[in-house]
């Protein structure tokens, strides 16, 4: 589904990416892990399209897409949830999630299928979405970039700002969503959670791979233990 090869990505003069390969299956989910300035956000935003001074290769669902500006990548079925949500606050909660869905000839489906995953905004439908808690805002936004019904889902730090009780709710969602056939690429640094739920995942640091394998094994590495898990 998403194949990145010798990805560098550039900030005016300066390099934050180095190098970088990695893929996704289709029905996959997958973790990007590694600590703040790692280059996390800087890769995906560049996979969206959002970065324009990078080179080597991003394909998705078989084309390459790098540099393809990012309305063209969501309607080849490409969602990211950003860090900071970017939700609409001064709209319905209803009307943020219609809009995700303005190219999906489904959108009773797709909505059907945010409100079983979300019943809380079913309830909040015609509430201001500023309104709404911290978690309840990260699941208007992971529910507005379902309602493309897209290919792969990508979702930067969802677990950022929320209680533990929250943050479980987001990837009980999330798993779901595995169960279902998502595509899922997450980067967080809620590290155990990410690792227990998806399949693989890749270490960033210093915006270079350093490791990389099955979760199982990443989460039993004394390394990753020690840098990340306090063990």
């Amino acid at each position: 589904m998403l194949s990145v090869s010798h990805l560098n990505v550039f900030h005016n003069n300066l390099q934050v990416v180095w190098d970088l390969s990695f893929h996704v299956n289709k029905g996959e989910l997958v973790t990007m892990i590694g600590p703040n300035g790692a280059g996390k956000t800087t890769t995906v935003e560049t996979i969206a399209g959002l970065n324009k001074r990078a080179n080597g290769s991003v394909v998705f669902n078989g084309q390459e897409v790098l540099g393809h500006p990012p309305y063209e990548l969501f309607t080849k079925g490409l969602a990211l949830v950003p860090e900071k949500r970017e939700i609409f606050p001064s709209m319905p909660v209803i009307e943020n999630l219609l809009l995700g869905g303005t190219q999906n000839l489904h959108c009773e489906r797709a909505l059907d299928r945010v409100f079983r995953l979300f019943p809380v905004l079913r309830e909040r439908e015609r509430q201001e979405a500023g309104t709404l808690s911290g978690g309840e805002q990260q699941m208007l936004a992971i529910g507005r970039a379902l309602m493309s019904e897209p290919r792969l889902l990508i979702l930067d730090e969802p677990s950022t700002g929320l209680s533990p009780l929250l943050t479980g709710q987001v990837f009980r969602a999330l798993e779901q969503l595995g169960r279902e056939g998502m595509t899922v690429l997450l980067l967080e640094q809620n590290v155990r959670n990410a690792l227990a739920m998806c399949e693989r995942g890749y270490v960033l640091e210093n915006g270079r791979i350093v490791e990389e394998g099955k979760s199982k094994a990443l989460l039993c590495d004394p390394r990753i233990q020690k840098a990340y898990l306090g063990i």
